[in-house]
């Protein structure tokens, strides 16, 4: 029996974060061959340089697919998915893979899906039938349309996907990967993480995460300043994260420079995911849009504010309290998460085995009929 080939593409520390567990189970496999392709933020310096953290421990070393540089916009991001598309097919044309999986709703794993699809490949995706409301949801509606298995994190996530038409049969209830491992990483206590940023132990601390979402680009700005004035107003010591690279990236990058220059936060280009998730269990709040709170910080009992229209309409954990971008809104649910503190629940996002699951799903006979995909209604 020859070994399957899989091939994982990545494009940003977030991603290759939740799925590193993963991966390292389809490499350790004696049945599946993995290949990485590396693109998008890794390659940028702003974003902390993180090609170098995706071979080794078991993985092999990512072939690298270039992108255009430049300031974030939405033109630039719609350039990237074509030629990312180019690179792909002749990419793929050389591996050979008889899988491309693909995580989430980002430009390239759109790219590869598109790519993939049109050479006959499969596609397994992870995290889809998952509600957003910006353009991250119709991109990732359009990547499940393409896909032939469906790895999703969640029952509801499973009946969106059937009501979109895709085969029930196609459909694997396997949990959120990025909760594999999860607790323990979280190796760095509050004491030392508090030495590392220059942080009181005794006081508490918030860990700020917001992208920008890319129909209110021109607002990005606004939208982050409104968050750190509303944190300026507590006792909160703040370490925050730099944007991602969609359009108003830049503007938010901007925000967070000036307030760091001014010693009100402390900004990261970038954190291993240890010390990410280190971080998130150590902090008395976590606040921004990222879905590493909404998905990842239930497992640590984190109080969650959750800003604005990113993850609008994704399934909540009990920790997460959503506010507008107005600053009564803000202050408001700062209060009540702090008020409501850590409060043990279920995360309905899994167990934090989706890996093996994965695995069984990748090593199960290929359906040669899940190439000739139509609706199922």
């Amino acid at each position: 029996m020859s070994r399957r080939r899989i091939c994982y593409i990545t494009g940003t520390r977030a991603d290759f974060g939740l799925m590193r567990s993963t991966l390292q189970l389809i490499a350790q496999s004696d049945l599946l061959d993995l290949s990485i392709l590396a693109t998008a933020m890794h390659l940028s310096h702003l974003h902390g340089d993180t090609l170098g953290e995706i071979g080794g421990d078991g993985l092999p070393q990512p072939l690298i697919v270039p992108i255009e540089q430049g300031a974030p916009s939405g033109a630039l991001m719609a350039r990237n998915v074509g030629q990312m598309i180019e690179h792909f097919v002749g990419s793929f044309e050389e591996l050979r893979p008889d899988i491309v999986l693909l995580l989430g709703d980002r430009g390239e794993m759109l790219a590869g899906a598109i790519a993939a699809l049109h050479l006959n490949i499969h596609i397994a995706h992870i995290h889809g039938g998952e509600r957003s409301g910006t353009v991250d949801e119709p991109v990732r509606h359009a990547i499940s349309k393409m896909s032939h298995m469906h790895l999703v994190a969640s029952e509801e996530s499973a009946d969106r996907l059937r009501k979109m038409g895709e085969r029930a049969s196609d459909i694997h209830v396997v949990g959120a990967p990025g909760l594999d491992g999860l607790v323990d990483l979280a190796t760095d206590d509050r004491r030392s993480l508090a030495r590392e940023l220059g942080f009181d132990p005794n006081r508490p601390v918030a860990l700020f995460v917001l992208h920008p979402v890319v129909q209110e680009a021109h607002l990005a700005g606004v939208q982050a300043q409104m968050a750190l004035n509303a944190l300026a107003e507590t006792d909160l010591q703040v370490v925050a994260l730099r944007a991602n690279s969609d359009a108003g990236g830049d503007i938010v990058n901007t925000v967070l420079e000036r307030a760091a220059s001014q010693d009100k936060i402390i900004l990261r280009a970038h954190m291993k995911r240890g010390s990410f998730v280190s971080t998130m269990k150590a902090a008395d709040l976590m606040i921004g849009n990222s879905s590493s709170g909404i998905i990842e910080a239930a497992t640590f009992s984190t109080p969650v504010v959750n800003l604005g229209l990113r993850q609008n309409l994704r399934q909540r954990n009990h920790n997460v309290v959503d506010a507008s971008f107005t600053p009564e809104s803000i202050r408001a649910a700062i209060r009540r998460a702090l008020k409501i503190g850590r409060q043990p629940a279920e995360n309905v996002y899994g167990d934090g085995r989706a890996a093996e699951r994965i695995l069984k799903v990748l090593l199960a006979p290929p359906d040669p009929d899940q190439l000739m995909k139509s609706n199922a209604y």
